[in-house]
């Protein structure tokens, strides 16, 4: 009989955390924002990480976070607990955008926020091509790493298409799946053990 312990253990993935690649927390982490979360990390290096988490979606129109914004359809995410009176987005524009930083093929983050309200208004910006964050989620140095040693993450890969066309409810859950082994019992479990 397998051992729960065994199966939360982070031991079959051996990926490193990387710009591009994603974040998928353990089932039992509480924390409110990064409870079954996934999280895009923007940047990583040695002073630190910076990430996005795309699975959790606010209630609020993009014209209610920004005031000065034009009308567009686009969803608004809690991208994390840091600065969260700041607004960051992800995108495919690529070299559209000016100062825009290449995350992985095909996705970006950051840019020139008046081109891109310039770009809505003019109509060459669709809602499947940004995504917007309130907030971010950062780690200093080596405190990512701190984390994955007590398995409070696992780091996988995933593709421009995946990140901005996914959908955020099922987003955990289908991460893990597509790991598929122990990992495709996490969705199992539930979120809080003391209920069971």
């Amino acid at each position: 009989m397998t051992d729960i312990n065994d199966i939360l253990k982070i031991k079959t993935n051996n990926l490193k955390p990387t710009k591009g690649k994603i974040l998928i927390s353990e089932p039992f982490l509480i924390d409110y924002y990064f409870k079954r979360s996934v999280v895009l990390l923007a940047e990583h290096n040695e002073e630190g990480s910076f990430g996005l988490i795309l699975n959790k979606p606010v209630d609020l129109p993009l014209n209610d976070v920004l005031q000065d914004f034009p009308q567009f359809e686009a969803k608004v995410f809690l991208g994390g607990p840091v600065k969260t009176d700041s607004l960051y987005f992800i995108h495919t524009l690529g070299e559209k955008i000016e100062n825009s930083l290449e995350i992985s093929e095909g996705l970006f983050w950051g840019g020139d926020i008046d081109l891109i309200k310039e770009m809505i208004v003019i109509g060459k910006i669709k809602p499947k091509e940004i995504k917007f964050f309130v907030g971010y989620s950062g780690w200093i140095s080596k405190q990512l790493e701190g984390e994955l040693a007590r398995n409070s993450w696992l780091v996988a890969n995933i593709k421009a298409k995946q990140v901005m066309e996914s959908v955020p409810e099922v987003l955990w859950k289908e991460s893990l799946r597509k790991l598929g082994g122990v990992y495709s019992y996490w969705p199992n479990f539930p979120s809080d053990p003391g209920l069971n």
